[in-house]
């Protein structure tokens, strides 16, 4: 507490240059106390308040606390206990220079003066900075566009107004927050002939946008036209590094059955896979694609065009030293491209497959187990000898019955069953394989 603190630089200060003489010639401590007066202390804390604000009931707070007060879902005044009208947070100017004053007055006691804090956002300017941005839209004028979303970027450097313009749901013409304008403002200058013509205000409300995720649903709406998912993609494919990134981000959010009719969306992703930007954008990348592969009306025909793009074996190469999320990701990809027998071939035919999957069994998470597990049924059967025989050899029947034992999901749990009565029949073969030509697998009696 702010007292505490006040005593303990009090005694110190005290100590040092107030310091008297008792008998013997030993040193005392002149003890002085200063008490904070109970208004210029925040009702929630107790503590001297830094940025005194008030809300609609007319009490004062610190800023800090009552945000951190309303941030938790409370929708009343911890004093009154009244319904708040609204969350505005007034600065009171008059109580906060009493304060400073106050501590001036009591410097010499090592009390510090509060700075002055600087004046925050308000929503009333962010819907006014979206109103004149709708505006710019309307009339084609991207400079004039370009400086206002360059304000909205400038405030976004501190991390309060990147919350108030985040939280701002002003009523506008285009949605309900500054996400839905951006998202329509990029729709906008998407819909020329050509995307070089606006490409800097683009960029600059890809930036903006992406620390806005996730948008709601009317700035999904804007980024899922037909002009803007063709202007993402055409992002993706182009070589500055931050709109790539931007755009894998924002590519996330569209929607997928509108983001399955743009042309080249699957070179893109597969490029951004190939040549990796950042863990962040590589990981938005392998969720489009698993979201396209597992939810598309057409993800028959998407997932083939991924199957002709060597993705199988970029994820196979994420899986090797991926992260939880990266595997996860790209097991769920591998899962839905089993779905396609042009797929299911060519996961077949990479030696790499079956010793990687069977790798991650227990290594990831329960969700990457359940695709393993799947992967592995669809990919198994009778006809397949040789496969079954080295996933036994590769440890695949103990780590089925283990994950029986410590309990996954119905579906799972069913695979796992099936996939144990298949290998079961193949456990002696592999153990006296014929290892004439390769001694790898050759079981010793001791």
């Amino acid at each position: 507490m702010v007292l505490s603190w006040t005593r303990r630089n009090v005694f110190r200060r005290a100590k040092k240059e107030k310091g008297q003489i008792q008998g013997g010639g030993r040193g005392g401590e002149l003890e002085v106390e200063v008490v904070i007066p109970n208004h210029f202390r925040c009702p929630v804390s107790l503590e001297l308040m830094t940025d005194p604000v008030t809300l609609s009931t007319g009490i004062t707070y610190d800023r800090v606390s009552i945000e951190k007060w309303i941030e938790g879902g409370n929708k009343t005044c911890p004093v009154t206990n009244q319904v708040l009208t609204n969350f505005d947070n007034i600065p009171n100017h008059a109580i906060r220079r009493m304060i400073q004053d106050w501590c001036v007055e009591n410097s010499s006691y090592g009390i510090e003066r509060i700075p002055t804090p600087r004046i925050p956002l308000s929503s009333y300017e962010v819907s006014q900075t979206c109103t004149r941005i709708l505006s710019a839209c309307r009339r084609g004028d991207d400079k004039k566009c370009q400086e206002l979303v360059g304000k909205i970027k400038d405030w976004g450097r501190d991390e309060r107004n990147r919350k108030c313009i985040i939280g701002s749901r002003a009523r506008t013409d285009a949605g309900n927050g500054a996400d839905a304008v951006l998202g329509h403002a990029f729709d906008c200058f998407s819909s020329g002939d050509s995307f070089d013509t606006h490409v800097v205000v683009l960029e600059e409300i890809l930036e903006v946008l992406t620390w806005m995720i996730p948008l709601g649903e009317e700035g999904v709406s804007k980024l899922s036209s037909k002009a803007s998912l063709n202007c993402l993609v055409w992002f993706l494919e182009g070589k500055d590094l931050a709109s790539r990134q931007s755009a894998a981000l924002l590519l996330r959010q569209a929607h997928v059955q509108e983001l399955a009719r743009v042309g080249k969306v699957a070179e893109a992703l597969v490029k951004m896979i190939r040549e990796p930007t950042g863990s962040a954008s590589t990981k938005a990348c392998l969720a489009t694609i698993f979201n396209l592969v597992s939810s598309a009306e057409n993800r028959g025909e998407i997932t083939e065009r991924f199957v002709e793009l060597d993705l199988v074996s970029l994820l196979l190469e994420a899986i090797v030293d991926g992260d939880k999320g990266v595997c996860e990701k790209a097991l769920g990809i591998l899962d839905c491209v089993c779905d396609i027998q042009k797929g299911k071939e060519v996961v077949k035919n990479n030696a790499l497959t079956l010793p990687l999957v069977v790798k991650k069994l227990f290594r990831v998470s329960p969700l990457a187990s359940s695709f393993v597990v799947s992967i592995l049924k669809k990919n198994f059967d009778k006809k397949e000898e040789g496969a079954l025989i080295e996933a036994v050899q590769l440890g695949t029947f103990q780590k089925l019955l283990v994950l029986l034992q410590v309990g996954c999901d119905d579906s799972t749990k069913e695979n796992a069953t099936e996939l144990l009565k298949l290998l079961n029949s193949y456990r002696n073969k592999a153990t006296c394989t014929d290892s004439s030509s390769d001694f790898k697998y050759l079981k010793k009696s001791f």
